[in-house]
């Protein structure tokens, strides 16, 4: 007999699962390119350009794609570490969800202020000095954390389907051979 309902969960798990890491991944990519091309890039611009740009890319990034992704993987992945429980890729699926939930943190709490910050009117060049240096570090370290979430999410989708070994049996006694009669030579 098969158990359809139980395949039918695991199906469900291994979707959301992937749809974590993908969602991780895209963050992590996210990051990546505004710490390797969009801010050294940006760096080269005078002052006015710099905030006109930064001032562009805040309002623009909050779109329902970006957003699906930046929330999604947040949800996604904390459901597919409670989805986890038992299965013998759980510690890297947690441990993706905690990285992701970090670099969220991160975002919310050092990124975020920082983009409202330089929205408010003022000098550019004095708007730059308080912004570009903390939102640069502080996307360095969203987009190390985004992607260690992703490493651990494909670690925990390698593992989640590995059978578990069973434990080591105690050593069995040496059987004995069957009697063999000897013979005797007369």
């Amino acid at each position: 007999m098969t158990n359809t309902n139980g395949e039918r969960r695991s199906r469900t798990a291994g979707g959301v699962l992937v749809a974590a890491t993908v969602a991780a991944g895209l963050m992590a990519g996210t990051f990546y390119v505004f710490a390797c091309a969009v801010m050294p890039a940006l760096a080269r611009s005078d002052d006015r350009v710099y905030v006109d740009v930064m001032r562009d890319v805040n309002e623009v990034i909050q779109n329902p794609v970006f957003l699906s992704a930046f929330m999604g993987a947040l949800v996604l992945a904390g459901v597919a570490g409670r989805q986890a429980r038992r299965t013998p890729g759980r510690w890297w699926v947690w441990a993706g969800a905690t990285a992701y939930a970090l670099a969220f943190l991160v975002t919310v709490a050092g990124n975020i202020p920082l983009n409202d910050a330089l929205a408010r009117p003022g000098d550019p060049a004095a708007l730059r000095e308080r912004f570009e240096d903390p939102w640069v570090a502080w996307n360095v370290v969203r987009a190390v954390l985004s992607t260690l979430a992703t490493a651990c999410l494909a670690a925990g989708l390698t593992t989640r389907n590995r059978p578990t070994r069973p434990a080591p049996s105690a050593p069995r006694p040496p059987t004995a051979s069957p009697a063999i009669p000897h013979r005797t030579s007369h």
